[in-house]
């Protein structure tokens, strides 16, 4: 049986679908991850066959502000459908569908008749228990979080509109909105996986059946795999450093937020390593290291506290290492996780990118590090990740939905 999974976005959004795909192929299925080119050697350091979806991450303006991310968005999904038909051959069996191809893929399924699974990384679906994850994390009431959840919806679909409209015109499909397809699936109760721990965000009881909290899914990494000797020497330098790092956030911003990690460091008395990411982190020191890109199963166990932009892969990295964090949220999702972690206890309160300071990092380093209650909330949470088992989870899904 083949299986096709389907992930667009940045590394946080493709990269826990490596771990899946090993655990599917370990599992005797056939596995194909398309992504876009920018993380085809992701996909094959993993074993995977890769196949190239259209469009680039890269390069795409760096504002924050909601229009731009619209705008920001609706270019890539348009490029994205463009080609996304031919990511899907006649030998493919079965389609795992992320949050950002979803949209996409339903027409594909709806045209070949191949059988789909949405396999998503955050909570979209209207909810009282929380608000959309991608207007902010105060909670609004629960008739509120709804209609707030059904209208982010509804944002979510102009940004599909011109792309869904190419894309079914190729199929040779008749013409109907994403609002219009979104609601077919929801009314055949279509499954969707959420990658994601229950110790961060319970399955809400007013969403449908098909609805699923399942565990995360981790990037893949080889398992004979160890930190360069340079990285193993600093650990074992001096006590356990903390770890800052923003992902494939913040881009141009590294001298400034290099800048104020070391300043931070240094009034709060700990140790770093950067993690130079696209924002370019860079600093040298006897009590500081800078690295590229390390799988975080190998270091963040290692560590006293780990300082990121709470992106939901890096949020439950930490949390699976057991270690305490401080969230500095860029954009997009990252508040909600961020304010997921601090109700947690796992984590400080978060402090804004565009408020961050090293005078206000300093503070919540000292308070992450030497309040126990921090420690104990995130070794509690990293034990719940553990108990579950996202891969296993998924993987008895397509045996029950392919055996049926």
């Amino acid at each position: 049986m083949r299986i096709l999974i389907a992930a667009a976005g940045s590394r946080g959004d493709v990269a826990p679908y490596t771990g899946l795909g090993v655990e599917l192929r370990r599992a005797g299925y056939d596995v194909v991850l398309a992504a876009t080119d920018t993380f085809a050697p992701l996909v094959r350091e993993a074993g995977l066959e890769f196949r190239s979806l259209p469009a680039d991450t890269r390069g795409r303006g760096g504002g924050t502000g909601r229009r731009e991310l619209m705008r920001t968005a609706a270019a890539f999904i348009t490029e994205l459908g463009q080609g996304f038909a031919d990511a899907v051959d006649e030998g493919t069996d079965l389609l795992l569908l992320s949050t950002t191809t979803a949209p996409l893929g339903w027409h594909l399924t709806e045209a070949t008749g191949t059988p789909s699974i949405g396999v998503y990384l955050q909570p979209t679906a209207p909810t009282g228990d929380f608000p959309p994850v991608v207007t902010g994390s105060r909670s609004l009431g629960r008739l509120a979080n709804r209609a707030a959840g059904r209208f982010a919806l509804r944002m979510a679909d102009r940004v599909y509109t011109q792309a869904t409209a190419q894309l079914r015109q190729r199929l040779a499909l008749p013409a109907a909105s994403p609002a219009e397809v979104r609601r077919r699936q929801d009314r055949a109760n279509w499954p969707i996986l959420h990658g994601f721990s229950t110790a961060l965000v319970p399955r809400p009881s007013d969403w449908r059946s098909g609805l699923k909290v399942v565990g995360n899914w981790w990037p893949h990494h080889d398992a004979t795999q160890r930190l360069p000797a340079e990285h193993e020497n600093f650990l074992g330098a001096g006590p356990p450093p903390v770890f800052i790092g923003f992902g494939s956030m913040a881009s141009g911003d590294g001298e400034r937020l290099s800048e104020i990690a070391v300043r931070a460091l240094r009034r709060a008395r700990l140790r770093g390593v950067l993690q130079a990411g696209s924002a370019g982190l860079a600093a040298d020191g006897d009590d500081v290291l800078t690295l590229g890109d390390v799988p975080h199963a190998l270091l963040f166990p290692r560590l006293a506290a780990v300082v990121h932009h709470a992106g939901a892969g890096t949020t439950a990295a930490a949390l699976r290492a057991g270690v305490p964090a401080v969230t500095v949220p860029v954009t997009a999702d990252q508040p909600f996780w961020a304010t997921r972690l601090a109700a947690l206890g796992a984590a400080t309160d978060p402090i804004p990118f565009r408020s961050l300071t090293a005078e206000r990092l300093a503070d919540s380093l000292d308070r992450v590090v030497r309040q126990q209650a921090h420690h104990r909330a995130a070794a509690s949470a990293g034990k719940h990740l553990a108990a579950e088992n996202g891969a296993g989870q998924t993987l008895k899904t397509i045996q029950q939905m392919t055996d049926g």
